[in-house]
């Protein structure tokens, strides 16, 4: 396990600790897919004992995280393209759902977004802090949802998304679409609160397509390159 992690502060119960600084890796990719993990190695350098560890592993492995190694322990699952694709088709109906929801609302004066998402993301997307980047964009998605009135859609989106930043991980610290992606938030926020349902919508349908065919193809990039790396070796 190549990962450095930090050990956590004393306390009695650390398996929501481990389990988002073990997710946090795994998204940022310090965390490798494939990379072997066990939980003495874990526990060691988070200065914990084995049972939260042990929880936290079980927990990601039943969110399709992690999974069992040949042999001894667990590993980091691959990421895979296909995969990816499905789950953006899955999202973006529900983007498409929240954005039009959310528009009417707004246009019905009974809905509000916080305009400083959009400055926020802008400042993580020409930073290096990966984690920064895909928090922001969680934080833009995620307030579209609530705006929608529908608290089922950002229950909903959350199952997927820690698998989602796993792939926005993967790309976004080399990639060149950070800028674009939020000149179309921009656009999707500004249909939305103008009340303008169709535009919100086919904005979101266009911004879920431009970001899954750019994710999935970028991925595709990092993992023959990965291959290509291993083969070397």
């Amino acid at each position: 396990m190549a990962a450095k992690l930090l050990k956590l502060q004393a306390r009695t119960d650390y398996v929501d600790e481990v389990y988002k600084v073990l997710l946090d890796a795994i998204s940022e990719g310090s965390l490798a897919p494939g990379a072997r993990i066990t939980q003495e190695e874990i526990a060691e350098q988070l200065a914990v004992s084995r049972s939260p560890v042990l929880q936290a592993l079980r927990l990601l492995k039943k969110d399709g995280l992690v999974q069992d190694a040949p042999g001894r322990g667990l590993l980091v699952a691959p990421l895979d393209p296909t995969w990816i694709a499905h789950l953006y088709e899955i999202r973006g109906a529900l983007d498409s759902l929240a954005a039009s929801l959310a528009a009417r609302l707004y246009a019905e004066g009974s809905a509000t977004l916080d305009k400083s998402l959009i400055s926020k993301g802008r400042r993580a997307s020409k930073g290096d802090d990966v984690k920064a980047m895909i928090d922001a964009d969680w934080a833009f998605h995620s307030a579209i949802y609530r705006a929608s009135g529908n608290p089922l859609i950002e229950q909903t989106a959350h199952l997927h998304w820690v698998h989602l930043r796993r792939v926005m991980g993967a790309v976004l610290q080399s990639s060149a679409q950070r800028k674009s992606i939020w000149d179309e938030h921009a656009a999707i926020f500004d249909a939305i609160i103008s009340g303008d349902v169709a535009a919100a919508v086919e904005l979101t349908n266009l911004h879920t397509h431009r970001a899954r065919e750019n994710l999935v193809k970028r991925l595709g990039e990092v993992l023959a390159d990965d291959a290509s790396n291993a083969h070397a070796n």
